[in-house]
């Protein structure tokens, strides 16, 4: 990884007394990085909206997925993952690498104990680039100006936004996020999303009780959205099949797993 990203003592301090999203995250896939704050409030959650350890699976999955399919089949060779959280098996540039060792991925975050894992455990193929940026997705000016310095913006971008939107809780700021970034990588270019939903034909109304209680107990605040709005993130893009769908059946072949309330697509810019 470049050291020429790497944030300076700017960022914010880590804080082990609250829980917070990455950590959570990582307990409920399996992972050993988080503390008992967050276990004790992911434990809360699960008990509450049963089905997120699903969700959580799912969503890993589905980056995999979706990185292995645009690699593979579409032939993109830059990926830009907004919102990476903490590295566990498989992440981003792991998998691309894998089918095209030249592949340049930069990740994005901004969470201090999520840069101490990037800086050490995501390293790139000699062949290829690894890089990762402090960067908050509010701002999305910046997270463009500095992956330039990593991808080459005239030519396909992946942009990965995986369950990061629910973490900006004014709905048209967030699709103003997602009309800038997409605006700055060309024609070719490819948005990968996924987003926790209420609706309830998924089942997602307990996820509204469940929030509620995040949003007092841990960090940042988040929200879900109905499939209308989500839908709304892809306007102008090009809708790969199957659609807008739940992420667990995403290209999931032909186990048919059950729909979780996270709704996944992948859309290329004409």
């Amino acid at each position: 990884m470049s050291e020429s990203h790497t944030p300076s003592g700017g960022s914010p301090k880590l804080n082990t007394g609250v829980a917070h999203n990455a950590r959570v995250w990582n307990y409920w896939v399996g992972g050993k990085d988080n503390y008992e704050v967050d276990q004790q409030v992911g434990e809360h959650v699960a008990g509450m909206f049963p089905v997120i350890r699903d969700v959580a699976r799912a969503d890993r999955e589905f980056l995999g997925r979706a990185v292995g399919f645009l690699a593979a089949e579409r032939g993109v060779r830059q990926f830009l993952d907004i919102g990476t959280g903490l590295p566990t098996v498989d992440n981003t540039h792991e998998i691309a690498q894998r089918i095209a060792p030249d592949a340049r991925i930069v990740y994005v975050d901004n969470d201090p104990i999520v840069l101490v894992h990037a800086r050490t455990l995501l390293t790139s193929t000699p062949e290829g680039v690894t890089d990762y940026i402090d960067a908050d997705v509010h701002d999305p000016d910046a997270i463009v100006e500095r992956a330039g310095r990593t991808l080459d913006l005239t030519r396909p971008v992946a942009v990965m936004m995986l369950g990061i939107l629910n973490f900006v809780l004014d709905t048209d700021k967030a699709r103003d996020i997602v009309r800038r970034v997409m605006d700055a990588v060309p024609s070719g270019s490819f948005l990968v999303l996924t987003h926790p939903t209420f609706d309830a034909d998924l089942g997602g109304e307990g996820q509204i009780p469940a929030m509620a209680f995040w949003n007092e107990n841990a960090t940042p605040p988040i929200t879900a959205r109905s499939r209308a709005d989500i839908a709304a993130f892809f306007e102008g893009l090009e809708l790969l099949d199957p659609g807008l769908v739940p992420c667990s059946q995403w290209h999931a072949g032909s186990d048919s797993p059950a729909a979780v309330p996270q709704f996944g697509a992948v859309a290329v810019k004409p």
